[in-house]
């Protein structure tokens, strides 16, 4: 089977419906949060673990390593906090993983997507609303589609213009590939609508929709492909409007802030 989409993903190999031979260990009796914060920048984890009174509670493991799991207290409010890794399969272990040490039906998921768009500044937060499905992850949890929905778009777009941030909503396109990121393939996405391209997001929300988890997430404006040759757009040593910006981690606690109400 072949989808009729952009680019063709074959997709007769996989399966969505039948019983998994492994399954995640959910503790139900793990401490209660109201949100799990998941960010990818080392220099994010070391700002928020100096600056917020956070304990640490346990850790999320791959064979090349391990990475702490903390829970803050905001405004007499808990919340979770962890740093990911980089691509689909590892990033969707950590949200599959996180209830073992967490009790949580929200996650916040946010870090650096290129750009598709050279109007979109570096720094400038991208609120995905569909993600173009590049990977395999997603289609071990969802049917076969070119686009899976990012069902809290909506409620993350409210949350922006109500903190007055600014922001660009459109489509989004993970690839696990990053350097078969190919010059006929930017063409297609951003003619298709995507604004972005990251490795992760089409990924974490079909996880989220299989397990009856409320994924919430923004990007950074990072990289920029929208242009003769790629180029990284920042200075070297530069943190301020890129993915390891603190202020988007102020952003993404007041984001989870915003959804404890709901």
């Amino acid at each position: 089977m072949i989808l009729k989409g952009v680019i063709p993903v074959i997709t007769s190999a996989y399966d969505d419906r039948s019983p998994a031979k492994i399954n995640p260990t959910i503790n139900e009796n793990a401490p209660a949060v109201e949100a799990v914060i998941f960010t990818f920048s080392h220099l994010i984890e070391k700002y928020v673990v100096e600056n917020y009174p956070c304990e640490n509670v346990g850790e999320l493991r791959l064979a090349h390593g391990s990475t702490p799991v903390y829970c803050l207290e905001y405004q007499g409010r808990k919340y979770g906090f962890s740093k990911t890794w980089v691509g689909a399969p590892a990033c969707a272990a950590s949200v599959e993983e996180i209830r073992e040490i967490l009790n949580t039906r929200k996650i916040i998921h946010f870090g650096g997507a290129g750009c598709l768009d050279k109007d979109i500044a570096r720094g400038k937060v991208m609120v995905p609303t569909e993600a173009y499905r590049d990977e395999g992850t997603s289609y071990h949890y969802a049917p076969a589609s070119d686009y899976i929905r990012i069902r809290n778009s909506n409620i993350v777009e409210a949350f922006m213009r109500k903190s007055g941030i600014p922001y660009v909503p459109g489509k989004t396109w993970t690839t696990d590939a990053f350097y078969r990121e190919t010059v006929s393939s930017f063409e297609k996405h951003k003619a298709d609508g995507c604004i972005c391209v990251e490795m992760e997001g089409s990924a974490v929300q079909a996880v989220c929709d299989f397990r009856g988890l409320e994924v919430y997430m923004f990007f950074t404006g990072g990289d920029l492909l929208d242009a003769p040759e790629w180029t990284n757009r920042k200075e070297e040593g530069q943190i301020k409007h890129t993915q390891h910006d603190s202020g988007h981690f102020e952003i993404a606690l007041a984001l989870a802030e915003y959804t404890a109400d709901l």
